[in-house]
């Protein structure tokens, strides 16, 4: 499903560069569900960029299904982005004044799906996420696990081959974090590959394997 080969990223500002991954090597299988953890620096979230194509490396390769995305124009990436990759992020980046279901639809209107698909879709991504009965709320009428839930829903609407989710709890308590982890863990058991960036070791125990990083190299857990 995915493999890096020698992944580096450098950043340059001036004259000072700084060395955020140092040839890393990896794969993730369709159907695993991998933890990428690390502390703060590490460059677990420089990673998750690099394999879900929001950023090019600047030495080595990342394939996706065996398409090398490094070597992709910016049109070619955001294709790639909006129909094989899923992105829930912490900080849930909904639109505030749109409801749950027209949150859930926004990667369809890009993907070119008709009105009527779209929300047939869309209502069954949020059913799927135990949120058949907000469909019309907006994100200041939910709790923040439902607001994730609602993210959830909208990385899934494009049926894509890879979710990544870039510390999915990390703004909410114990106990909406652990529904999100079910969710997750669920959707994985349903043939989902899911790729999960955290810094807490209990999020990271959920998964099947995990990716220890330090210092942009992995440690363990290749």
């Amino acid at each position: 499903m995915i493999k890096a080969v020698n992944l580096t990223k450098i950043y340059k500002n001036d004259a000072v560069e700084t060395v955020a991954l140092q040839d890393v090597s990896l794969e993730i299988k369709k159907g695993e569900l991998v933890a990428i953890m690390g502390p703060s620096g590490s460059g677990k979230s420089t990673l998750m960029h690099l394999l879900g194509a929001l950023d090019t490396p600047t030495s080595g390769s990342c394939f996706l299904e065996e398409k090398d995305v490094s070597q992709l124009s910016d049109d070619e990436l955001s294709e790639i982005r909006n129909k094989k990759i899923g992105f829930v992020f912490q900080a849930f980046n909904l639109l505030p004044r749109a409801t749950a279901l027209k949150n859930v639809t926004i990667p369809l209107v890009y993907a070119g799906v008709e009105k009527k698909q779209r929300i047939k879709r869309a209502r069954k991504a949020l059913l799927s996420v135990g949120l058949g009965d907000k469909l019309g709320n907006r994100p200041n009428q939910l709790s923040g696990g439902e607001i994730q839930r609602v993210a959830i829903a909208r990385a899934l609407v494009t049926k894509p081959s890879v979710i990544f989710a870039d510390e999915p709890t990390g703004n909410l308590d114990t106990k909406s974090g652990a529904g999100i982890m079910k969710i997750l863990k669920d959707l994985n058991k349903a043939g989902h590959t899911i790729v999960i960036v955290t810094h807490e070791a209990y999020i990271a125990k959920h998964a099947k394997r995990i990716i220890h990083l330090r210092d942009g190299e992995i440690i363990d857990g290749f």
